[in-house]
């Protein structure tokens, strides 16, 4: 064979291997978009493990007891006392949201009256008369939302059952994926493991503190103000509190429209309440979460919500802030700290 023929033969296996790269990476780039949701529920499940994992590891230290029996024990404390409080308050926190139901559409009446007061024009009010029948007609569909929502449990089921698997022995699970890595990045990736597990404890810890004060001063203030279904609103305070920035705004809307059917003036103080309660927890829990977990700067927050929420949805809005965690001591051990040689603090590093 002469060099002249050689020369284009080499070319060809060139291309076709440059083919072969770019068709693979446009594969795995299509499975891993087509797979968003399975590895969301992933790490919901590596995120409930972590929790059952904190739980055992306290009940171990108090009890000693051997670890299996301690998570057993754990799962099912932690179990019990969601199904107990359901069980003891669900039907006060049923008719309280049957209130926050009835009481929406005079609360926009109220509105109505209001702006006629201050001379606003016909247009304004025929919206929020045209705004509350369709909020009547949207809570008389709820049960069609909710049964809609109840779709999702399989899916629940499936990351609570593999929460306990790898929760059960989270050694295997870490060795696994050790042995995946190339030997001279094991180090980093096992620090970049240790890392992530201190700051969703962390996280874990300090969003259960700052959920259920949020929920209590919630509560309590309402109350004292008069508002209706003052324990339904703290509730759910409470619960979007894991929403970070978006959560309590979207908390406070059902409470000052409940309000107005008070009056304006209790509207105006229970905006007053949120802003101040919004002010507390930024300025007090929110620095001590982020002292136990990892000190994410709120403006990447609120963007990593944005995004992940525009990604992976509802789901992706839910797990945002331990994402951003796990996201974010990732970047600096691996790529601030191991390849740029920075020296930065990461969490729980000496």
């Amino acid at each position: 064979m002469t060099a002249s023929s050689t020369g284009p033969s080499k070319r060809m296996a060139q291309i076709a291997a440059a083919t072969v790269t770019v068709l693979s990476i446009i594969g795995v780039a299509w499975l891993f978009i087509e797979l968003t949701r399975f590895f969301m529920l992933v790490f919901a499940a590596l995120v409930l493990a972590v929790i059952f994992d904190a739980l055992a590891r306290r009940v171990t230290a108090l009890i000693r007891m051997p670890r299996g029996a301690a998570l057993g024990l754990s799962i099912v404390a932690l179990v019990s006392l969601f199904v107990g409080a359901f069980t003891l308050f669900g039907t006060q926190l049923a008719r309280e949201f049957d209130t926050i139901a009835e009481s929406i559409p005079p609360a926009l009446a109220q509105i109505d009256a209001s702006l006629s007061r201050f001379g606003m024009n016909n247009s304004a009010r025929e919206l929020f008369g045209r705004g509350s029948s369709n909020v009547s007609k949207l809570l008389s569909q709820a049960g069609g939302y909710i049964l809609a929502a109840s779709s999702g449990f399989a899916d629940f089921v499936l990351v609570f059952v593999g929460a306990i698997f790898i929760a059960g022995n989270p050694g295997v699970y870490r060795r696994g994926l050790l042995l995946l890595m190339p030997q001279r990045a094991e180090r980093t990736a096992e620090k970049s493991l240790d890392d992530m597990s201190r700051g969703l404890r962390g996280w874990m810890v300090g969003q259960a503190a700052s959920s259920a004060l949020v929920a209590i001063l919630t509560w309590a203030g309402l109350a004292v103000l008069g508002v209706p279904a003052a324990g339904g609103l703290g509730l759910i305070a409470g619960l979007l509190d894991v929403i970070p920035m978006i959560g309590p705004i979207i908390a406070a809307v059902p409470a000052i429209l409940l309000a107005f059917t008070v009056s304006p003036i209790t509207a105006l103080w229970t905006a007053g309440l949120f802003l101040l309660i919004q002010q507390l927890q930024g300025n007090l829990l929110q620095p001590m979460i982020q002292k136990q977990a990892v000190n994410v700067p709120p403006a990447v927050l609120l963007f990593a919500v944005v995004a992940s929420g525009t990604l992976f949805g509802f789901l992706g809005v839910l797990l945002a802030a331990p994402l951003t965690v796990v996201i974010f001591v990732m970047v600096q051990r691996i790529y601030v700290k191991s390849l740029l040689g920075k020296d930065v603090q990461i969490v729980g590093d000496d």
